[in-house]
């Protein structure tokens, strides 16, 4: 990949794994030529950092074009009513998947999903922006905090 561009990290040397533990089907697709493939998007910088972007399985296709949920994610907790916020993708017949956003709101903020969209509008490429946008209590999330997705994904089918 060039500087700056967005790619799958890729790594090996005497320090990655060598398998998941009695996993070999897992083991054969993560692990390929002594090459670990991470599921990490990053990207590098001129000086050869590189800083990651997302994961890939959380990746949303809108139309061809790729929208990392933290870029979204970012600018929706940047809104002064927000204080957390997940993004999603969700299967759609015209463009593979959509944007979907669930939001958890500071108390006696106003609920207004088109206000969101606008503001996301006003940050965002058009294909970003959510389409939806679903407001809860509190996000679902594991014993370590972190916010559970698929949780996000079964709410959207029900």
């Amino acid at each position: 990949m060039s500087v700056g561009e967005v790619g799958e990290l890729v790594v090996r040397g005497p320090n990655v794994m060598k398998g998941y533990y009695k996993m070999p089907e897992d083991t054969a697709a993560a692990i390929r030529d002594g090459w670990l493939y991470t599921g990490d998007m990053a990207r590098q910088d001129e000086n050869g950092y590189f800083y990651i972007v997302d994961r890939k399985k959380d990746m949303i296709i809108v139309g061809g074009y790729n929208v990392y949920p933290r870029e979204v994610e970012e600018v929706l907790f940047e809104h002064r009513d927000i204080v957390e916020a997940a993004v999603i993708g969700v299967p759609d017949a015209d463009f593979g998947d959509e944007v979907q956003a669930f939001v958890v709101l500071k108390e006696g903020a106003e609920r207004n999903a088109e206000k969101l969209k606008a503001y996301c509008a006003k940050r965002l490429a058009k294909y970003k922006v959510p389409k939806s946008i679903e407001f809860l209590s509190e996000l679902p999330k594991n014993t370590t905090g972190k916010i559970l997705r698929r949780s996000l994904k079964d709410i959207v089918k029900q």
